[in-house]
């Protein structure tokens, strides 16, 4: 799977309301910045969307202009995203056209090269400054 093909299927499991956490890498130093959220180290990325897939439900994502590069292990993308969502705790619907930014290594899985997978390294979802 390409990287491009990765952020696909993580839009795609977070719509399903799947487990997130498996696509960022197991390493101290990733980032993940959420709307009004910033996580910084695998373990609190993991508890963190362990706990959005727990407290919403009803998610949609559309992806408007995803762009991907790859390099040599690496990549970079940006995104327009319209979300919307449930949360089940304060029984509320947001609706948000957000920006994503990030970036992403390439990891290898078994012997053979074509056996990689992408995981997400830092991740950046805001929505833009309205004056």
């Amino acid at each position: 799977m390409n990287a491009a093909a990765t952020i696909r299927d993580y839009y795609e499991a977070l719509r399903r309301g799947e487990p997130l956490y498996p696509y960022f890498a197991e390493r101290p130093d990733v980032v993940k910045f959420g709307v009004g959220e910033r996580l910084v180290g695998y373990d609190a990325i993991a508890e963190g969307l362990r706990e959005q897939t727990r407290t919403t439900e009803d998610w949609t994502v559309e992806s408007d202009d995803l762009r991907v590069t790859e390099r040599d292990g690496y990549a970079y993308f940006s995104d327009s995203v319209f979300m919307s969502w449930t949360d089940r705790e304060a029984d509320h619907e947001y609706a948000l056209t957000t920006r994503w930014s990030g970036t992403m290594e390439r990891r290898a899985v078994g012997d053979e090269d074509d056996e990689a997978e992408w995981l997400f390294v830092g991740m950046h979802v805001s929505t833009p400054y309205v004056d």
